[in-house]
């Protein structure tokens, strides 16, 4: 089985999208007085993980159904045959054949991704069913990447979880113009795998992982 990942763009200001659903700032022309990038920065090659490179490991998307509606209405539909299941309780107009919707717990939904995923990785997109996933320690692997760009209002990606989370970050790349895409890791105490004895007193300790 897979991982659960996210892979995302965001403001400055942690929003995905700005008020109204607008994206339209992810690839907007910027002024020659305002670059993406300057000093070393500019220097340092972008080697980012491109979505092309990470939808390869994909085997099934789980999307919010706000997302939903922003790329149904776009002319373009990105995610070939790919399974995408919708995390809604309303019906979905015109949808597409390898599109379904289910309306349950964010780990049931989880797990339903995860039959449709086999072997490859479940994308989760969409603000709140991404928030959700974090509470319920669901996600694996986070990749966002920051535009350089102060929103000041819209659809925030993590304001709004429940608690607090804390993450590892295991790699940070350049990204296109000089955006700054950073890979985390969400970090979980260990399970404890320790034998249980047969006679029911305490477990021997072993190091984590090779009981």
């Amino acid at each position: 089985m897979g991982e659960v990942k996210v892979y995302c763009a965001m403001s400055v200001d942690g929003f995905l999208a700005g008020p109204g659903d607008d994206i339209s700032w992810l690839e907007a022309d910027r002024p020659s007085w305002a670059p993406m990038a300057a000093g070393e920065w500019a220097a340092v090659d972008a080697d980012a993980i491109t979505f092309a490179d990470f939808y390869a490991g994909v085997g099934a998307i789980l999307m919010g159904r706000r997302t939903f509606d922003v790329v149904h209405g776009m002319n373009e539909w990105f995610y070939g045959d790919m399974p995408i299941l919708i995390a809604t309780g309303r019906p979905l107009a015109q949808a597409r054949s390898t599109v379904s919707s289910a309306s349950a717990p964010i780990a049931n939904l989880v797990a339903e991704a995860q039959e449709l995923a086999g072997d490859k990785h479940v994308y989760i997109d969409g603000g709140s069913v991404i928030r959700q996933a974090l509470d319920a320690k669901l996600i694996d692997e986070m990749i966002v990447t920051i535009h350089p760009t102060i929103l000041g209002a819209g659809h925030p990606l993590f304001a709004g979880a429940e608690q607090r989370h804390a993450v590892t970050v295991t790699d940070v790349r350049r990204y296109g113009d000089g955006m700054v895409q950073v890979t985390m890791r969400a970090a979980r105490e260990p399970e404890d795998r320790s034998p249980i004895p047969e006679d029911g007193g305490p477990a021997e300790e072993t190091p984590y992982g090779l009981a």
